[in-house]
């Protein structure tokens, strides 16, 4: 009534029999059930045909929508100062880098604006992981702290999350020890790319058979 905009995030483009979660088009429909006539109420989404994107991003600029329910395609390159209120359904599912993303949509002009973030799992994890976002607006920051909870993951194999299984040293403790390490073989593989010559021929030999114990993790 005071003549904002708001955007609903929700993950999903339509209803999936195999995950729970909040669907664009169904969300769009439960919207124009509830709020008045006169609220006009749209949704975007990726699989939408170019042309059908821009008309409704332009209406929505020039404030014709008023509610815009979306998937993550807004989530940069979107600048609606008059927009004021994102709210993020199962914010559980997006990353850390993506809601901040997403965040940055609103507050852009001089009006109080406010991100919500609804999660659909109950459990301590889910919200330490968006308590980090509460805390602070640096990009940098988030990523830092999101890295601390999930882990690295492998740096041979598959896993995208969880601790990376160093026998001596700590990813996060020894980060500035690690950086200096990626230095000097880089410096090591300009001087002697296949690690052939005398200077280097024990180091290449230990790095063969310690790929070769490793070797169903190594993606080549």
């Amino acid at each position: 009534r005071q003549g904002h905009q708001v955007y609903v995030v929700c993950p999903m483009v339509e209803e999936s029999e195999n995950i729970e979660a909040e669907n664009v088009q169904e969300y769009t429909e439960k919207l124009k059930k509830v709020l008045p006539a006169d609220i006009k109420v749209e949704y975007l989404h990726g699989q939408m045909k170019p042309e059908q994107k821009n008309g409704i991003m332009e209406r929505f600029s020039e404030g014709e929508i008023q509610v815009l329910v979306s998937t993550t395609v807004i989530e940069v390159g979107v600048d609606v100062p008059n927009a004021t209120v994102m709210m993020i359904e199962n914010a559980e599912r997006f990353g850390l880098a993506q809601l901040h993303q997403l965040r940055g949509r609103v507050g852009r002009g001089d009006a109080q604006s406010y991100c919500i973030f609804i999660y659909g799992q109950e459990n301590k994890k889910v919200k330490d992981r968006l308590n980090i976002m509460l805390g602070t607006n640096d990009g940098f920051k988030i990523a830092s702290e999101d890295l601390k909870l999930r882990g690295p993951g492998d740096m041979f194999g598959i896993r995208q999350s969880g601790s990376m299984i160093f026998k001596i040293g700590d990813v996060f403790a020894d980060s500035a020890c690690l950086v200096e390490a990626g230095k000097a073989a880089d410096h090591i593989l300009s001087e002697d790319p296949e690690l052939k010559s005398e200077k280097y021929a024990v180091l290449g030999s230990r790095i063969t058979a310690k790929l070769s114990e490793n070797r169903e993790q190594v993606i080549l």
